[in-house]
C-alpha cells in the first residue's frame, strides 16, 4: 500500500477530461497522453490493452472534434 501511495503522490497532475470526450475509450486515450505527452498508436495499444482498431476510430474522433493531433507517428493532446 504504502509503495502505491508514494507513486501516486509523484504522478503528473492533469486537467481535467474534455466534457466532449463521452466515450470511455476515448477518456483512458486522452488521459495517456495528457499525462505521458505522446504516444505512437504501438505504445497506445501496448500500455492500453486496446485493440489498434479502436484506438485509430478513437484518435481519429479526438482528432476531429480538435483534442488530439498526430505529430509525424505520434498522436499528442492540443494545448
Amino acid at each position: 500500500m504504502q509503495t502505491q501511495e508514494h507513486r501516486s503522490a509523484e504522478t503528473a497532475r492533469i486537467g481535467p477530461v474534455p466534457e466532449s470526450i463521452e466515450s470511455t475509450q476515448a477518456k483512458l486515450v486522452y488521459v495517456y497522453l495528457a499525462a505521458t505527452g505522446s504516444a505512437t498508436i504501438d505504445e497506445l495499444r501496448e500500455t492500453l490493452a486496446l485493440k489498434k482498431i479502436t484506438l485509430l476510430s478513437v484518435l481519429r474522433s479526438l482528432i476531429r472534434v480538435g483534442i488530439v493531433e498526430k505529430d509525424g507517428s505520434n498522436y499528442v493532446v492540443t494545448a
